[in-house]
C-alpha cells in the first residue's frame, strides 16, 4: 500500500484551488517550482530542474504529470553517485527542452579518477500527448585526448499521487502501489488506483552494457577521444480501467527526431494562424511570441472542445474564470478557443443544489478534476462550482465573441445555457438581497474566498481583520454590469427586445446602488467590497481597477482611483500591486496582498484607456514589459513579489508560481489590443481603432491578419516625428471598413 505520508513532512502550497490543509510548512530538496524547466503537450506535463532532473523525493511538483496524477516523481543521471553540473538550458517551444551538462571532478568506484569537464553532455527531451510519453536523447562527447570508461546511473522513482495530495490534502483512500520491476527490458512502476484506474510508467534504457536494481539502472560507457555516443531513454504512461488491458496506446520506443519535427510544425502552424505582430522593440516582439507560444502550450482538450488550462503545474485543468479571461485576452489574435471554451463550459453548467460543490442551477463552474480523488469525490472540484465570476465572465466572453466574429450562430445554440445564467445571478447570486452579486460558501470543502483573490486571507478590512461573508466583491459587480449591458446588446440582435430593455435596467440599476454604497471619500477610491451588513472593506485595492474595465465607474471617482493606483503605494515601477502597501495587512509576498500579477494589470490598463488615462495605461504596460527581461525567455509568471524597484533591481519571484500561466500569457496581446484602441464592429464589417497610443520604447508596430467577422486587415501604427501615432491600412482582405475615432471608449462616462 501506498504509504500515507505524515503533516509535518507534507508541504502545503497555499493557492486558491483546495482547502488548505493543517499541514506545517516543510521545504525540503532543491530549488522551488517557480524556476522548474517546464514542457506541455496537450494533457500531459513535466517539470524538472535546470540540469534536466527531477530531485528525487522532491516534495515541490517536479515530475510527469497526466489526468491530474503525478506519475513520475523522481528521475536523476549521476556519474559515479555524482550529479552533473549544469551549464545551460532552453525550453524555447514548450514541447521540448535541451540541457547542457557537464561532470564534476569525482572519484569512480574503481579509484580512478575523472576530472572536471571532461564529458560534454547534451540532453534532449520531448514530449508527446498522443503517445503519452517523455522521450530522452542524451549524447555524451568525449573532450579529452584519451579514452574514457565510466559508469552512468539512472535513478527513478513513481508515487502515483493525486496532484491535491502533492498540495498537502491527505486521501481517505489510497490504492495499491506495485514494487517497481524489470520486464522484457523495461522498468515497470504500477498502481492500482483506489478509483478502478490501473496506472503504469514504463521506462526503457539501452541495457546491452548495464545492469539493472531496484529503481534504475547503471550503464556502463566507453568513449575514444572525441567520440560521441547517444543513450535514448522512453518514458511512457497509461491509465487504464482494466490490469488486463493493454499498458499504453502509444510506441513505446516511437521516432523522437520525427515527433520533435512533427511537434514543431503544429507549434509554426499555432503561429501562422494567430494575428502576427512585429514592433520595433525587440524585448516586446520576444515577449509576444512568447506569450502566444506559451497559449498553444496551455491549450488542452476536454470531450472534444479545446481551453487554456490554467498554469502549471497547480491548475493544469479547466477553470471557469482563468479559462474565460485567457480566451477574453486573446479574442483579437486567437478567437476560436474562446467558441470551445463557451461551448465546453455550457456543457457543466450547474443544474442542481449541491453544497458540496456549491453548485446551484445555471452557475458556470470554478474548476473541474479528473484525478483519483475526484472519482472518489474526496474534493468537490468534479466539477465545483465556487466561483462568483465565472458566469458574469461566462456572458461577457459570448458577447465579445459575437462583437469580433458578426455571428449569433454561437448565441443561438448556447441561448439556454446564457438564458439560466443570467438567471442564476438574479435568483441565486444575491445571497443576503443586498442587490449585488455576492458569496458565501456552502461546501466544507470549498473555497472561502470566490472571486479571483480567492486565499483565505484576500478580502481583508482596514484593520486587517477579514471581511465577514456573505461578500460582494467590487470588480463582480463591473463584470455584471458589463454582462449585462452587453447581453442586451445580443438580445436585441436576436429580436428579443423586452429581455434586452430589462437587462439595461438592472444595468443601469446596479450601477446606480455601487456609486452610493462602494464608494471611499476618504480614500478616494472604490471599496475592494461590501461584506455582511452592507459594511465596505474600506482597503485600497486592485479591484476598483477592475472596475474601471466594465466602464462602470464614475468619470471623476475614475480619475481618482486612477490616481491611487498610480502612487507609490500601489505601483511599484514593475506594475500595481494587490494590495496598498499603506495597508495594514500588506504583504509583498503575500499571495493576493501585496503581489504583482500580470493579468490583473492587463484588465486595469484596459480600464485606464476606457477613461482616457493613456499615460498611466502605457506605464503600466511597460512595467510589465520590463518585468519580462528579468524571467527566463520573457515568461510571464502567474504574479511575482510587490516590492518596488527601489528596494529591488529585478523582480523578485513568488516561490509557487504558474509558468506558464494562461492570463499571465494573454496579459499583453491584451494590453495590446486595449492601447491600439481595436474595437470590432464585425456584424456591420468594421473596424473602430480609437485614439491608438504605445509607449515611447515602441516606435512602430504592424498587425497581420487581424480578424474581424469573415475578414481579415492588416495595419501598421508609426511614430512620427512630433511624437504622435500615425496609423495605417496596409491591406484588407474581405468586406471590411476600418474606423478612426478620438471618441471615448467608456460607455458609462
Amino acid at each position: 500500500m501506498r504509504k500515507r505520508t505524515k503533516p509535518s513532512t507534507r508541504r502545503h502550497i497555499v493557492h486558491g484551488s483546495g482547502k488548505p490543509s493543517k499541514a506545517k510548512s516543510v521545504i525540503r530538496g532543491p530549488s522551488n517550482v517557480a524556476q522548474a524547466v517546464v514542457i506541455k503537450d496537450e494533457d500531459v506535463f513535466f517539470l524538472c530542474d535546470r540540469s534536466g532532473n527531477v530531485p528525487l523525493g522532491n516534495e515541490q511538483g517536479f515530475g510527469l504529470y497526466y489526468h491530474d496524477c503525478r506519475f513520475l516523481q523522481g528521475y536523476e543521471i549521476s556519474i559515479a553517485g555524482n550529479r552533473l553540473n549544469s551549464l545551460a538550458f532552453t525550453s524555447e517551444h514548450g514541447f521540448m527542452s535541451e540541457f547542457v551538462l557537464t561532470n564534476p571532478d569525482l572519484k569512480q568506484p574503481n579509484g580512478s579518477a575523472l576530472s572536471k569537464q571532461s564529458i560534454g553532455i547534451k540532453w534532449q527531451r520531448i514530449i508527446h500527448s498522443a503517445g503519452l510519453s517523455l522521450q530522452d536523447i542524451i549524447t555524451f562527447t568525449n573532450h579529452k585526448h584519451d579514452p574514457l570508461q565510466f559508469v552512468l546511473s539512472f535513478d527513478f522513482e513513481a508515487g502515483f499521487e493525486d496532484v491535491f495530495e502533492i498540495r498537502g490534502l491527505r486521501p481517505k483512500k489510497i490504492g495499491r502501489r506495485e514494487k517497481p520491476a524489470w520486464r522484457h527490458g523495461a522498468l515497470m512502476f504500477e498502481y492500482d488506483g483506489a478509483d478502478g484506474l490501473f496506472r503504469t510508467l514504463r521506462i526503457s534504457l539501452p541495457l546491452a552494457t548495464g545492469s539493472t536494481r531496484k529503481g534504475g539502472a547503471d550503464l556502463k560507457l566507453s568513449l575514444a577521444p572525441d567520440e560521441s555516443k547517444q543513450i535514448r531513454v522512453s518514458l511512457v504512461i497509461s491509465e487504464s480501467n482494466r490490469k488486463t488491458q493493454p499498458a499504453t496506446k502509444g510506441n513505446l520506443r516511437p521516432d523522437a527526431d520525427r515527433l520533435a519535427r512533427q511537434l514543431h510544425e503544429n507549434s509554426d502552424d499555432w503561429l501562422k494562424n494567430n494575428c502576427e505582430v512585429k514592433t520595433s522593440s525587440p524585448l516586446l516582439n520576444d515577449l509576444f511570441e512568447r506569450s502566444i507560444r506559451d497559449l498553444r502550450v496551455l491549450r488542452t482538450s476536454l470531450d472534444g472542445e479545446q481551453y487554456f488550462s490554467a498554469g502549471l503545474p497547480w491548475y493544469g485543468a479547466l477553470f471557469g474564470r482563468d479559462s474565460i479571461i485567457a480566451s477574453l485576452q486573446t479574442l483579437a489574435f486567437e478567437p476560436r478557443i474562446a467558441k470551445h471554451t463557451l461551448r465546453l463550459l455550457a456543457k457543466f453548467q450547474g443544474t442542481e443544489l449541491s453544497e458540496w460543490r456549491d453548485e446551484q442551477p445555471g452557475k458556470i463552474l470554478h474548476e473541474y478534476r479528473v484525478g483519483e480523488l475526484a472519482h472518489l469525490n474526496e474534493i468537490p472540484q468534479t466539477p465545483y462550482y465556487g466561483s462568483v465570476d465565472s458566469t458574469p465572465l461566462f456572458l461577457i466572453l459570448m458577447a465579445e465573441h459575437a462583437k469580433w466574429t458578426g455571428d449569433l450562430t454561437l448565441f443561438y445554440e448556447l441561448k439556454e445555457t446564457v438564458d439560466r445564467a443570467f438567471e442564476w445571478m438574479r435568483k441565486y447570486g444575491d445571497v443576503s438581497g443586498s442587490g449585488y452579486l455576492e458569496y458565501n460558501s456552502q461546501s466544507k470543502e470549498g473555497l472561502g474566498n470566490q472571486g479571483w483573490k480567492d486565499s483565505g486571507d484576500a478580502i481583508v478590512n482596514a484593520d486587517g481583520s477579514l471581511a465577514s461573508p456573505p461578500i460582494a466583491l467590487v470588480e463582480v459587480q463591473g463584470y455584471v454590469y458589463l454582462a449585462k449591458i452587453l447581453g442586451s446588446e445580443l438580445y436585441e440582435r436576436a429580436g428579443d427586445k423586452d429581455a434586452a430593455d430589462r437587462l439595461r435596467a438592472e444595468a443601469h440599476e446596479l450601477r446606480t446602488r455601487l456609486e452610493k454604497e462602494f464608494w471611499l471619500k476618504d480614500k478616494g477610491i472604490y471599496a475592494m467590497a461590501l461584506q455582511a451588513g452592507k459594511q465596505p472593506a474600506a482597503v485600497v485595492s486592485s479591484n476598483a481597477g477592475q472596475l474601471l474595465w466594465s466602464g462602470m465607474a464614475d468619470s471623476a471617482r475614475a480619475k481618482k482611483t486612477m490616481e491611487q493606483l498610480m502612487s507609490k503605494e500601489m505601483f511599484g515601477g514593475w506594475g500595481i500591486r494587490t494590495f496598498s502597501s499603506a495597508e495594514a495587512r500588506y504583504n509583498p509576498v503575500g499571495y493576493h496582498l501585496g503581489t504583482v500579477w500580470p493579468h490583473d494589470n492587463s484588465i486595469i490598463a484596459a480600464g485606464f484607456r476606457k477613461y482616457g488615462f493613456d499615460d498611466s495605461a502605457c506605464q503600466v504596460f511597460t512595467g510589465i514589459v520590463e518585468a519580462s527581461k528579468h524571467f527566463e525567455k520573457r515568461r510571464l509568471p502567474e504574479l511575482f513579489a510587490g516590492f518596488s524597484r527601489d528596494q529591488f533591481p529585478i523582480p523578485v519571484r513568488y516561490p509557487v508560481a504558474c509558468h506558464p500561466q494562461a492570463w499571465a500569457a494573454g496579459s499583453v496581446p491584451f494590453m495590446l489590443e486595449s492601447l491600439l484602441g481595436l474595437v470590432p464592429k464585425a456584424f456591420e464589417n468594421r473596424l473602430q481603432i480609437l485614439r491608438p497610443v504605445l509607449p515611447d520604447f515602441v516606435q512602430s508596430l504592424e498587425l497581420r491578419r487581424l480578424r474581424v467577422g469573415n475578414s481579415t486587415v492588416d495595419l501598421r501604427f508609426n511614430r512620427g516625428s512630433d511624437g504622435n501615432l500615425a496609423t495605417d491600412v496596409m491591406k484588407v482582405h474581405g468586406d471590411l471598413n476600418v474606423e478612426f475615432s478620438s471618441a471615448p471608449q467608456n460607455m458609462a462616462a
